[in-house]
């Protein structure tokens, strides 16, 4: 009697064992992936900067080429690699959970075409960012090691899905704990018990791997803070209101094509998405030179002058990055939203701070936190993002505070952005599945 309880428990050790090293392995190639993907991405805007500066007339010419290639090849191939990868990982969730597949949305295919024609499109100058994609290739990733597993049944699918997205925020910004309230906000809603361990082990693993390759950075430099006191309180309540405005704003276009389907621009890209990502390619070119360069890119450059040596901007760069942006989005590219908001964020504050006179980088924190609150209706993860960069425990009650406000303003302005374009790739899904229905 005693021999089989010990066979069946050694059994069962065995088990926890294999399924242990299996998540391990998936995170590490999770996090070495993501660390691949900053330092492409890193070369790809080093390399767009330095050619557009020798040869300004490049960009009109490049920019549109780029796009109508990298579209070309997201819709002929690599249909679900388009946008930013977040929306993908909310709906892959949900039809797991439903048992239904998820391979057009998170796979390894999918995930290193994210990553080749994320950073393609990112040497055309395009305002995008590679923090969402790094939330679809993290969570392709863990998806893809769930055949490995000894009893597939200990971990759910959509339970590896939702550790990797949030990982892949981890490892993206070095912000394990933006990770953990990420996927609390944006990709799973609650976190069951059985969940919360394979997701903590992952952040932590993928966190590791990012720190050990990258070195223990601040994702846009540093702020050096002095402690906040009762004199924020009015520009905590201006700011918290106005980046909820345009941050709502924001929002809201980037849905027009969803909301305005029979639109005729909206229709028309959907008949030419290739023709169409090449007006999009020429506007972003516009964009720039209109800027001088300030639009191109997913802004982590600027940003990281504004904060680390108190740069001035002219008036016109939140609005240039804001449409240079949305315009990049529409476009169809693979590409995020996350680094050009909190670039809109910070040239906001550059330039409210020097209107007003004030302290500057106390204020390009509070935009930066602010805006993307607003578009991405994330509030915690935005202060925690921001907060790490932050030498002052004075201004995290302020920084929480803004990103409640103007989380509450976009919300009265329409629907969480994620949330909504994850509907649409649902929809897509489900109209696909009673297709082959009604043609089997």
């Amino acid at each position: 009697m005693i021999k089989p309880i010990l066979l069946i428990r050694r059994r069962f050790a065995s088990i926890r064992w294999r399924t242990r090293v299996t998540l391990w392995a998936a995170a590490t190639l999770a996090g070495l992936l993501v660390v691949m993907f900053a330092r492409l991405a890193d070369l790809a805007l080093m390399q767009f900067a330095q050619q557009a500066a020798a040869r300004p007339w490049l960009p009109f010419i490049y920019t549109p080429l780029i796009g109508m290639f990298v579209v070309w090849m997201t819709s002929r191939f690599f249909t679900g690699a388009q946008g930013s990868g977040i929306p993908q990982v909310i709906a892959a969730t949900r039809l797991a959970h439903q048992g239904k597949p998820v391979n057009k949305l998170v796979s390894l295919r999918l995930a290193f075409a994210k990553i080749g024609l994320g950073t393609l499109a990112l040497t055309g100058g395009f305002s995008a960012g590679r923090e969402g994609p790094s939330v679809q290739v993290a969570a392709s990733i863990m998806h893809f090691f769930h055949r490995y597993l000894p009893n597939a049944r200990i971990i759910r699918p959509e339970d590896l899905i939702l550790a990797g997205g949030a990982a892949g925020i981890a490892a993206a910004f070095n912000t394990p704990l933006a990770g953990v309230a990420f996927a609390v906000e944006e990709l799973g809603r609650k976190l069951e018990t059985r969940t919360s361990g394979v997701l903590l082990s992952t952040i932590i693993l993928s966190g590791m791997v990012a720190i050990a390759l990258q070195g223990n950075y601040n994702y846009f430099g540093h702020f050096d803070v002095q402690q906040a006191n009762l004199d924020i309180v009015v520009p905590v309540l201006a700011i918290g209101i106005g980046c909820g405005l345009m941050g709502g704003l924001f929002s809201r276009m980037l849905l027009w094509p969803q909301r305005y389907r029979r639109f005729v621009v909206w229709q028309w890209r959907r008949l030419h998405p290739v023709w169409f990502a090449g007006g999009c390619g020429l506007i972003v070119a516009i964009l720039g030179w209109l800027s001088g360069g300030m639009s191109f890119g997913s802004g982590y450059g600027i940003t990281s002058q504004i904060i680390v040596s108190d740069v001035g901007l002219p008036w016109h760069a939140p609005i240039t990055r804001f449409l240079a942006t949305v315009v990049t989005y529409f476009s169809g590219i693979p590409g995020g939203i996350f680094a050009p908001s909190l670039a809109v964020g910070a040239a906001v504050g550059a330039n409210v701070a020097e209107f007003f006179t004030l302290a500057a980088q106390p204020i390009i924190a509070l935009c930066m936190v602010g805006f993307l609150a607003a578009v991405t209706q994330s509030p915690i993860t935005s202060a925690i993002i921001v907060m790490e960069m932050i030498d002052s425990h004075g201004m995290v009650i302020s920084l929480m505070a803004v990103a409640l406000i103007a989380k509450a303003v976009s919300a009265r302005m329409g629907p969480e952005l994620y949330q909504q374009l994850a509907r649409g790739f649902l929809q897509s899904e489900g109209s696909g599945a009673a297709a082959q229905k009604a043609n089997t």
